[in-house]
């Protein structure tokens, strides 16, 4: 009975770590048996709400810059240097979004398109928005001070011009210009940048002209500091939506010769920055149209 138990009992010993004998699986297989499945589950949302939010924080910034400038919480430079922030997040957000959604689509990944989309559209906006005046800078001449005479430009007297009004004439450099003072570099840039800003001639008389012109300002919603319809001038503010910017305009009226009619002058300046990007120049020529006839009075 014994010899017959004991090869039994070695048997059972024998063939027990065969049943253990299978290799446990590596990191590299586990790996590859769970990747499937992480490649197919629900993605995570946080690079989306990255991008939303630079693309959002891009415009709010932009709106803080603007809005700060305008009630006074700070200088113009300071602003200017935030739409500078708002610009970089703004490119951000777009080319990140792009890259975001090219990347997971190489790993073969679901991307959070709603969040990103939202960002990059807003971001993408707010940067092309802030490029146009980039554009715009390159396209007019960096100057503020825009008059219908350049010999005789029409002077303010209840306004002040602002002191540093032809520090910053550019030119000084050209060879066209050599020799040339700040007020004669200002007249040659103006005439061969705005040649049709010119005075023109009104068939009333001056008092009608600065009556028409107050009516017109009132309806921009201009600041009227004087209307004197004895002498002929008019001085008012205009003052810019985004940043508050306030642009000092003069209306001079003076009889023709023969009595029968006017003639007509105005200057437009800005009291801060070197370039207006052209928006003086933008209201001497709706102001004069409207007030000669050519576009309708109002």
């Amino acid at each position: 009975m014994q010899n017959d138990e004991q090869p039994q009992s070695n048997q059972n010993a024998t063939s027990a770590p065969a049943a253990d004998a299978t290799p446990a699986p590596t990191l590299a297989e586990e790996l590859t048996a769970v990747a499937p499945a992480t490649g197919s589950g629900t993605p995570s949302n946080w690079g989306g709400k990255l991008i939303f939010g630079l693309g959002l924080g891009s415009v709010l910034i932009a709106l803080l810059a603007g809005l700060g400038s305008g009630w006074g919480l700070w200088d113009f430079g300071f602003g200017f240097q935030l739409l500078m922030v708002a610009f970089g997040a703004g490119l951000f957000a777009l080319f990140g979004g792009l890259f975001a959604g090219w990347w997971a689509k190489r790993k073969g990944r679901k991307a959070a398109r709603p969040l990103r989309w939202a960002g990059m559209v807003l971001g993408g906006a707010l940067a092309l928005w802030l490029l146009s005046f980039v554009y715009t800078a390159r396209s007019v001449p960096a100057i503020h001070d825009i008059s219908t005479d350049l010999a005789d430009p029409p002077q303010f007297r209840m306004l002040a011009v602002r002191a540093d009004n032809l520090d910053q004439i550019p030119g000084e450099d050209d060879p066209e210009m050599k020799g040339m003072n700040p007020l004669q570099r200002w007249a040659a840039i103006h005439g061969k940048a705005y040649g049709d800003i010119r005075s023109v001639r009104i068939a009333m008389p001056v008092a009608e002209v600065i009556a028409k012109a107050e009516r017109l300002a009132k309806v921009r919603g201009w600041e009227i500091a004087v209307a004197d319809p004895i002498e002929g001038r008019m001085e008012a503010t205009d003052t810019t939506r985004f940043f508050r910017f306030k642009d000092d305009v003069v209306i001079r009226v003076r009889p023709t010769e023969d009595g029968t009619g006017s003639i007509v002058d105005m200057r437009s300046i800005s009291r801060v920055g070197v370039s207006d990007l052209g928006v003086n120049a933008k209201r001497v020529r709706s102001f004069i149209a409207d007030l000669a006839g050519t576009n309708p009075a109002g």
